[in-house]
């Protein structure tokens, strides 16, 4: 492995440490208004309740523009968490909050199941009369008719799973990735590349022989995709391979390889250019995720910085980058904990970007954004929010400048600027060099509290773990601040924007430096003077909440923690989980069941000896990533032990909690657990029992 310095360095000169110095001092006695109330820290009231969040916000996903028409997702906690295809119609006299008319039908849940994390649920051709869309129940590919009603175009009985396909120029076939369950043991599961004919859901398998697809692209009669096999997930090592639709093999090593021949690079998101037929591609041989041409032996673009989107990978249907109407590559690069979108001349075929042009925020385009779409003219589309600004559908136009426009807003709350804890990026050192979060101090404009040196912290550990933090405004981090609490949200090593490097810590690591960089994440801020060392806790879901228990079972700095939907044994992870991840842990871990012995060690189960303080767990009953047995064997041995304890299961939820009733429980318990645990009088707390306490 490089070193990750020899990355990190050159950012770090260019002023990559943002906020070095954050003053530990959050009021003085000539800064308190007359009107303002002096109470504790985490005790403060706000408006910014669990109902307000849910019944105000849906999910925005998916942006897509088709025949001036632009559409995008939704994903509506109030209806159970279904996901909806909408169009922007701010004219209908049916339009919502969101100035959008539904466009599948009412009952329909526009989701699919490939890889379980799903995406590239939606298909559009040229035209309207070419949307096509995966159904949630069945896990069917329906045509999606202009009357609003749909028609299943392949069979019923929920044997297979589609997704990320694109239409043909003639509009007659479909190519998507189909994920088999006819035998549903994750080793048995077959994911293929096929042509589905459109009129009579008749199909053909194109690409076989691996463990995984993702990207079919097709220009005239070749088809590119990426593909994988165990134990590698996308980010570790992919191919990119090409076959022309009439091959007389689906065998994929009969097919042609572009890049990935040394089986340790990630070759994600292909794209042919419309006008010249280029194969472009984004590969992080360099060190960073960066763009490529076939043919060229070099990146087009070349960055210290990461193209592809936050967390690339995880879900299908993604594409950090895309072609204007004028031929330019347009895309997007995290810089400085604010998005740029770079546009490039790329037409000539042997030279690398020429005319290259960055515009961001200075131009109107919001702090973060992504999934770029061009439109009419220089208008583009995209998807994108800010500290103070909820996750929204956007317009900007080149030419023009100015703020880009909000089309649709993902919350319709509206709250004053002085409740709203904005983030400032940190730095600090950890046992592998840096590592970096964003910290988010209490904020709340009618309170103060002179009483408490500093205030309760609680760190956030994102999901994945190959993953990250965002900035884009969420409800649930002004949850806490607006009630006096400080939020640390980490990018421990391992996490995705920050280079190959410092992506690839984590491997035959994870337990180790994820737990690390979060417990010096938070003693930092207590060397500060920006939290209460004896009011520290620590939440995460998924991932997120492996390393919440393994802080909690190997650490001693946090007091207490909330593990949603968190992995407590390694080994029945390894053992029971979905085909996607079953893999994952050979490279986090080691190799199961050859390091058995490891994955004890490493087991928050196996080391509730080492417990001393309280833990929540927050679990859904019909989760497949991280079944619910694993909180219950959590639950009963904190139980024996004798540790404050408290396990929710929520009916009806699967990895990651969308009915509106579950998202405002397991906010408001948490903040309920806290209270008792440190001895707050938290107003208006629901009511929570908690064992051993």
């Amino acid at each position: 492995m490089r070193a990750a310095a020899a990355t990190l360095l050159p950012l770090l000169a260019r002023g990559f440490q943002l906020y070095p110095n954050i003053s530990p001092r959050f009021c003085s006695s000539s800064q308190i208004s007359m009107t303002m109330i002096d109470k504790p820290y985490g005790t403060w009231r706000s408006p910014i309740t669990s109902k307000a969040i849910t019944a105000g916000s849906v999910g925005l996903s998916g942006v897509y523009y088709c025949n001036g028409n632009v559409y995008w997702l939704e994903g509506r906690p109030q209806e159970a968490g279904r996901n909806v295809l909408c169009k922007y119609s701010p004219d209908s006299a049916n339009k919502s909050q969101r100035n959008g008319v539904d466009v599948s039908p009412k009952e329909s849940n526009v989701r699919t199941r490939v890889h379980e994390y799903g995406g590239g649920a939606v298909v559009f051709g040229k035209n309207e009369d070419e949307i096509y869309y995966s159904e949630f129940t069945t896990q069917r590919l329906c045509h999606l008719l202009k009357d609003g009603t749909s028609q299943p175009i392949t069979e019923e009985g929920g044997r297979y799973r589609f997704a990320d396909g694109v239409v043909s120029k003639d509009g007659q076939v479909i190519y998507a990735i189909r994920e088999d369950h006819t035998n549903p043991e994750p080793k048995n599961v077959v994911n293929e590349i096929v042509s589905i004919n459109v009129k009579d859901g008749t199909m053909e398998v194109l690409a076989t022989g691996n463990d995984f697809y993702s990207n079919p692209r097709v220009h005239g009669n070749q088809l590119v995709y990426v593909t994988w096999n165990h134990p590698n997930m996308p980010w570790d090592a992919t191919e990119l391979r090409v076959t022309s639709l009439d091959s007389t093999s689906n065998k994929s090593s009969d097919h042609e390889l572009i890049a990935g021949s040394d089986a340790d690079t990630s070759i994600i998101q292909p794209l042919f250019h419309p006008e010249t037929g280029d194969l472009f591609y984004i590969s992080d041989e360099s060190g960073h995720y960066n763009i490529y041409k076939s043919g060229y032996d070099k990146s087009v673009l070349p960055m210290e910085y990461d193209f592809g989107s936050a967390a690339p990978g995880w879900t299908l249907g993604q594409q950090g980058y895309t072609f204007l109407n004028d031929g330019r590559l347009a895309a997007q690069y995290v810089k400085d904990g604010k998005c740029v979108l770079v546009v490039a001349n790329v037409s000539n075929s042997n030279t690398a970007a020429s005319d290259v042009i960055e515009f961001g925020i200075n131009d109107g385009l919001p702090m973060m954004f992504g999934g770029v779409h061009p439109g009419e003219g220089d208008d583009l589309y995209f998807i994108g929010g800010s500290p103070n600004t909820a996750t929204s559908i956007y317009k900007w136009n080149m030419q023009s400048k100015g703020d880009a426009s909000i089309l649709a807003c993902s919350s319709d709350l509206s709250f004053d600027d002085d409740l709203i804890s904005v983030p400032k990026k940190v730095q600090f050192p950890t046992t592998l060099g840096y590592a970096y979060g964003y910290y988010y101090a209490p904020k709340n404009g009618k309170y103060v509290c002179t009483t408490d040196t500093a205030p309760p912290l609680l760190v956030k550990a994102h999901g994945g773990p190959t993953g990250c933090a965002g900035t884009s405004f969420n409800p649930n981090i002004q949850y806490w601040t607006s009630r006096g609490f400080a939020i640390l949200d980490v990018d421990y090593g391992g996490s995705t924007g920050y280079g190959r490097d410092y992506r690839r810590r984590l491997r035959k690591s994870w337990g180790v430096v994820d737990i690390d960089d979060v417990c010096a994440g938070a003693e930092y801020l207590v060397k500060q003077g920006l939290a209460d060392g004896d009011r520290l806790c620590i939440d995460g879901g998924s991932a997120g909440g492996y390393t919440t228990l393994g802080a909690l079972a190997f650490r001693d700095v946090f007091k207490a923690g909330t593990s949603m939907y968190g992995i407590g044994d390694l080994a029945a992870l390894a053992r029971d989980t979905h085909k996607f991840e079953s893999k994952y842990l050979d490279g986090l871990v080691g190799k199961y069941p050859e390091e058995e012995e490891l994955y004890k060690q490493r087991s928050p189960i196996e080391s509730v000896n080492t417990l001393s303080c309280p833990i929540l767990l927050l679990q859904g009953v019909e989760d497949k990533v991280v079944p619910p047995n694993q909180a219950e064997m959590m639950y009963n041995a904190l139980l024996q032990k004798g540790i404050p304890t408290c396990l929710k299961l929520y009916e009806g939820e699967q990895h990651g909690f969308r009915k509106a009733e579950n998202k405002e429980d397991a906010l408001d318990s948490e903040l309920a657990f806290y209270g008792k645990v440190f001895g707050m009088d938290i107003p208006e707390a629901v009511v929570l029992k908690v064992d051993n306490i």
